[in-house]
């Protein structure tokens, strides 16, 4: 398996038969070399979407468009995403799993918001902010998409069993890096924990330094963008 981070909350996940690209924002990301688009994309058989926001949704449509392959979100995002691009899509919601070839997508709860600007600049709903639980090779990686702590993360590691966790951990949006180290604690037996959604901007958390230290006993990976982690 491999997990390489795109920046910000993208990466793109080589599991099983698949290669998912997760909230791939590749176009304007202050961290994204833009030069290495092609290497970042290349062989995706979908795309993945956590939610609206525009830095997790912006380069969907067009990756899908223009690799003709299907973006996997909530329900509400894929009507929009298909009126607006003209791409297949696999809608579906919280509690749902869906099979992509040999690897099962759960989607699961979030705490955050999901909306894009419309026309006149006031938000449009695109259906409600999630994660994913993405199980193939043995393994199960909770991507926890935008979100605070929650009470539902108890649930979660007790139906998935995680092994491997993607957490937001930047602060100001998302939890930060203690807050992603206490839901890591409290509620996950993670092997593997990757933070995301950090270092894009001067507003967010710069270093993952506070979640390592937090972790003890696990093995806590901090990838420079489009270094591939290998598990």
């Amino acid at each position: 398996m491999k997990l390489t981070w795109l920046g910000h909350s993208g990466f793109r996940i080589e599991i099983g038969d698949q290669v998912l690209l997760i909230d791939p924002w590749v176009t304007g990301n202050p961290v994204f070399p833009e030069d290495r688009r092609a290497e970042a994309i290349a062989g995706a058989t979908h795309v993945l979407v956590t939610h609206g926001h525009f830095d997790h949704v912006n380069d969907a449509g067009p990756i899908a468009a223009e690799l003709d392959i299907p973006v996997v979100t909530i329900f509400d995002l894929a009507g929009w995403l298909e009126k607006q691009h003209g791409i297949d899509t696999v809608g579906f919601n919280k509690g749902g799993t869906v099979m992509l070839g040999d690897v099962a997508v759960t989607m699961v709860n979030a705490a955050h918001s999901s909306s894009l600007a419309g026309d006149d600049g006031a938000p449009v709903y695109t259906g409600h902010e999630s994660g994913f639980m993405i199980a193939g090779e043995g393994h199960t990686i909770y991507v926890s998409g935008d979100t605070d702590v929650m009470a539902d993360m108890d649930v979660l590691a007790d139906l998935h069993k995680p092994d491997i966790g993607i957490l937001c951990a930047g602060g100001h949006f998302t939890m930060d890096m203690a807050r992603a180290a206490y839901a890591a604690r409290r509620f996950f037996d993670f092997k593997t924990v990757i933070p995301c959604h950090y270092k894009t901007f001067p507003l967010l958390e710069q270093s993952a330094d506070a979640l390592i230290k937090a972790l003890p006993g696990v093995d806590v990976r901090t990838p420079e963008v489009l270094e591939t982690v290998t598990i």
